[in-house]
């Protein structure tokens, strides 16, 4: 099974939580993005703050290892060119790129929240994959790939036409099944029905629609 691991928290609280400034600025993002609670804010920074951590610890080492830090979060879509663009980031560069905000962009959702609710329904392919994780991060490569999953409508037959049809059917198999047997006496031609299964079967279609 392997060594249990330690839950670490994925984010830290403010030092004061009763903060009429910061507490509005956190609002405006929750409505603009359709967070579902401050503790996303939260996370969010705390995943700036390791980015430029990172990015402080990387001014004296060489070229290289700086381009290929710079070449993942360009990945990811921040456009990072130097030290000063990581240490510019905020938690609103980590909120555009999220799958809830890219639907939005898309215009494959009217708002935030209807973004989130198709998420959480697992109504989104992500490269041809189910993703039910908001904050899903969208690199550049999968922007392209992101689509709604198709739904399958049931059609329900009508009663007046079920029934036409299934007296139509029953007709027919009434003729197609009648033999005739003639009799040798008294020159007479008497019809023997034979025997015909009762009831018809129920017509159920599928119709799928096109992905979007």
């Amino acid at each position: 099974m392997g060594d249990i691991k330690r839950k670490r928290k994925l984010f830290s609280r403010p030092k004061k939580l009763f903060d009429r400034a910061r507490m509005d600025e956190e609002n405006i993002l929750i409505k603009r993005y359709g967070l579902k609670n401050k503790r996303e804010i939260w996370k969010a920074k705390t995943a700036v703050s390791k980015l430029r951590r990172r990015a402080k610890a990387l001014i004296g080492a060489d070229m290289e290892e700086q381009q290929s830090f710079f070449d993942k979060l360009n990945k990811m879509g921040m456009k990072i060119v130097d030290v000063s663009d990581v240490l510019a980031l905020t938690e609103e560069n980590i909120f555009e790129r999220r799958l809830q905000t890219m639907l939005v962009k898309k215009k494959l959702a009217t708002t935030a929240k209807g973004a989130r609710q198709l998420i959480v329904h697992k109504n989104v392919l992500v490269d041809g994959k189910v993703v039910n994780v908001p904050s899903f991060v969208v690199t550049k490569d999968l922007e392209d790939k992101i689509s709604l999953k198709e739904k399958k409508v049931k059609v329900k037959k009508v009663e007046g036409e079920g029934e036409n049809l299934n007296t139509d059917d029953t007709d027919d198999t009434d003729s197609d099944k009648v033999e005739v047997v003639a009799e040798e006496t008294k020159d007479e031609v008497v019809p023997v029905e034979s025997e015909v299964d009762e009831g018809a079967e129920e017509i159920t279609k599928e119709v799928s629609d096109g992905e979007e």
